[in-house]
């Protein structure tokens, strides 16, 4: 406990234990002193002999010791302890993001690691870390949609409904349109200058009460701009499907609307992807990280809290007690 203390402990000026030099010349000093006095006294007397080896005597080096180890103490105050704790604070213009993550049964496809729901998880709560000014919300759909969670700043939040996610939260099917308009009206009376949609899924739009295309004009209409990135390996991909016998793997034809999606992206000024494995779904975040900039400025508030007193304090008791010894048991008479 008394090494966290002083671990934590910083020094306003740290070149003034320079003066702690001067000790073993004070020392010396007072050795010579010593030597010069005990050389004087005549030992002739039994009377004489008997004052030296009194019990003042043993005593009469203590008030140099603590007036050296109050020096040692002051020059500690001096050097001015103190500890610090630092905040920041973060400001700047942020842009308004709404990740819109497909959920349908065919995201538990294992050409991904684990699967491409876990990988599209991870990806985004690494997205969410480092937008630091961003409002951020999560929108989910399958066969419906649903605000997983609205427009926040408090990414502890986000990450924690993001990590929620799961397949079977609701119907099952493909509502591309139903999860576009969804994460559109997040965004409809938002003030940000910079207003983002991340649209990620496996499929083909095959349900929904919104077409695709209403929902890509409505997008428009409200100046959001629109990311789209099609999730799934070329070719086959390994499906879990639930049978009498357990959960077996079956071999199927990975089927993307990628025309529909590269639509969407063009015509609200995004950009369309397309991810492949994780390394390539890694890629395009990072990507879109740089692409969407927000103007983010970091200010570090120090604060400081001075740890002098208790020595000062230390420094004065020590002294006090020595002139009560000069003066009571170690009095010299002539």
């Amino acid at each position: 406990m008394l090494f966290d203390y002083y671990h934590s402990i910083k020094f306003a000026y740290p070149w003034i234990f320079l003066l702690l030099l001067l000790l073993p010349a004070l020392i010396y000093w007072y050795a010579r002193k010593n030597d010069d006095n005990q050389a004087g006294i005549k030992v002739s007397s039994s009377k004489t002999f008997a004052v030296l080896s009194s019990w003042k005597n043993l005593l009469r080096h203590i008030p140099f010791v603590l007036r050296l180890i109050a020096f040692v103490f002051l020059i500690i105050a001096l050097a001015r302890p103190q500890t610090q704790t630092e905040q920041q604070q973060v400001d700047g213009e942020g842009i308004d993001i709404i990740l819109c993550i497909d959920v349908s049964g065919s995201m538990t496809a294992q050409d991904f690691t684990p699967n491409r729901m876990e990988a599209a998880k991870k990806v985004a709560e690494e997205f969410v870390d480092k937008r630091l000014a961003d409002r951020i919300g999560v929108v989910i759909f399958s066969g419906e949609s649903f605000t997983q969670c609205p427009l926040t700043t408090d990414h502890e939040v986000l990450k924690s409904a993001i990590e929620n996610i799961r397949n079977g939260l609701l119907e099952d099917g493909t509502a591309i349109g139903d999860g576009l308009a969804t994460s559109v009206d997040r965004l409809r009376t938002s003030d940000s200058k910079s207003k983002i949609i991340i649209l990620l899924t496996d499929g083909v739009n095959n349900g929904g009460l919104i077409d695709p295309n209403t929902a890509k004009n409505i997008a428009r209409t409200f100046g959001v701009k629109v990311y789209t990135i099609g999730v799934g390996t070329q070719g086959q991909a390994p499906f879990p499907i639930k049978t009498d016998l357990g959960v077996m793997m079956q071999s199927e034809k990975v089927d993307i609307d990628e025309a529909l999606l590269k639509d969407i992206a063009s015509s609200t000024g995004g950009k369309y992807y397309r991810a492949t494995d994780n390394t390539s779904l890694d890629s395009i975040y990072a990507d879109i990280d740089k692409l969407e900039k927000s103007k983010v400025e970091i200010t570090t508030l120090t604060n400081y809290k001075e740890k002098f007193f208790p020595y000062i304090m230390a420094a004065l008791l020590l002294l006090l007690i020595e002139v009560i010894l000069r003066f009571t048991y170690l009095k010299k008479f002539p």
